[in-house]
């Protein structure tokens, strides 16, 4: 109890992104110690707690966010995690770069376990995603080392705006080898995999000895994406997933029994350093707030862009000049907004059937800690 009102009382006191990031792995240390406990009256509380605190962080990442895009003073990001954190590895010893899509702080501190059997922990810390928290803009931003109105100006045949057609992240491999030579890496080997199903985890698996002379093997992995996306969408694993805590052993019991494990033993047996991490989180929404766009409006329920947009501005952090965020317009009028806490954006036509459809599901592309705030973790072969 007394913890608890001392993490009350902290909430006022948070002024830095780094103040945010150690406020936020409080939180789900207490979330994980309950995953143990059948008691609920705690965890309630605990719920209460973050709610309170995703509200005070939207307003924190309104006051910052421009701010940090424009000044050495920010927190690591997207764009500069690659040089960061991963070019000082590579300089020293090959790499596996695990990048987990989707993969939140709590999911990662309880798979951990799975990984440190092979691994021993060098370094763990957070880094923040950019707006959106999707994987068209985060996770191209981290392989391109860009913005993302910088990777349109620079590869303008292969950036699509959410209103045109076309695979959002079919260059990432394009992007890396890019960034790699500006970052004076051009002369390192680099394999890039992407696993978007179980049979190819395993092919993967079973070609190691074809990759394992690379100075760089990068590997993609899609799946608590797809499980995320497999709540709104199948009846049996959104009755499987009720909340964070059977998110995180769902998370737990797949890892276990997946390729991917044998996969990071066969690293760590080939003198491969690990580094883990993602392109951004996951919230949980419960509320609706109505939103007016037209047929050029973006289709993500936690942002949207276009030029005609209607929206509640408490419940959205809009804006109105995206350039100064470095995000791309799709015409000049276009503006963005940002669902912030554990609300989602919803039309006005087939409201309820909407609201239905994704209440209690879990969602990406707006402001939110369990989105923003992300593990990037370097570990050493035992």
């Amino acid at each position: 109890q007394q913890d608890f009102r001392n993490l009350s009382l902290e909430l006022s006191y948070l002024r830095t992104y780094q103040d945010w990031a150690e406020y936020y792995k409080k939180i789900l240390n207490w979330e994980i110690k309950f995953d143990k406990v059948s008691d609920s009256e705690f965890a309630d509380l605990l719920q209460s707690q973050k709610e309170e605190a995703n509200i005070q962080f939207s307003k924190f990442i309104e006051r910052n966010y421009e701010d940090w895009l424009h000044t050495s003073d920010k927190p690591m990001m997207s764009h500069t995690l690659f040089k960061d954190k991963i070019k000082p590895e590579l300089q020293e010893d090959k790499v596996l770069l695990l990048m987990i899509d989707n993969l939140r702080f709590d999911q990662w501190k309880v798979i951990e376990p799975l990984f440190t059997k092979f691994y021993n922990k060098v370094s763990e810390d957070s880094y923040y995603s950019i707006l959106p928290t999707a994987t068209q803009y985060a996770r191209n931003a981290f392989f391109a080392g860009l913005m993302p109105s910088e990777i349109e100006k620079r590869f303008p045949d292969k950036w699509f705006n959410d209103n045109e057609d076309g695979n959002k992240n079919e260059f990432e491999k394009d992007f890396l080898a890019d960034q790699m030579k500006r970052l004076g890496l051009g002369d390192k080997s680099m394999k890039y995999l992407k696993v978007l199903n179980a049979d190819y985890e395993k092919k993967i698996l079973d070609e190691f000895n074809q990759y394992k002379k690379n100075d760089l093997l990068v590997v993609v992995y899609n799946f608590i994406d797809i499980l995320s996306h497999a709540k709104t969408d199948n009846h049996i694993v959104d009755q499987l997933i009720r909340d964070d805590k059977t998110f995180r052993s769902l998370t737990y019991n797949w890892f276990e029994n997946s390729s991917i494990i044998k996969l990071i033993k066969a690293a760590s047996e080939n003198g491969f350093r690990l580094v883990i991490t993602t392109d951004h989180g996951t919230v949980y929404v419960k509320k609706t707030s109505q939103v007016v766009g037209d047929r050029e409006t973006s289709t993500n329920i936690r942002y949207k862009t276009g030029k005609s947009l209607t929206y509640d501005e408490k419940e959205v952090w809009a804006v109105t000049q995206p350039e100064k965020l470095f995000l791309p317009k799709g015409n000049l009028s276009s503006k963005y907004i940002f669902a912030k806490n554990n609300t989602f954006l919803a039309y006005p036509k087939n409201y309820n059937h909407f609201v239905n459809y994704y209440k209690d599901t879990y969602q990406h592309g707006g402001i939110s800690l369990e989105e923003c705030i992300i593990p990037i973790c370097v570990l050493e072969p035992k």
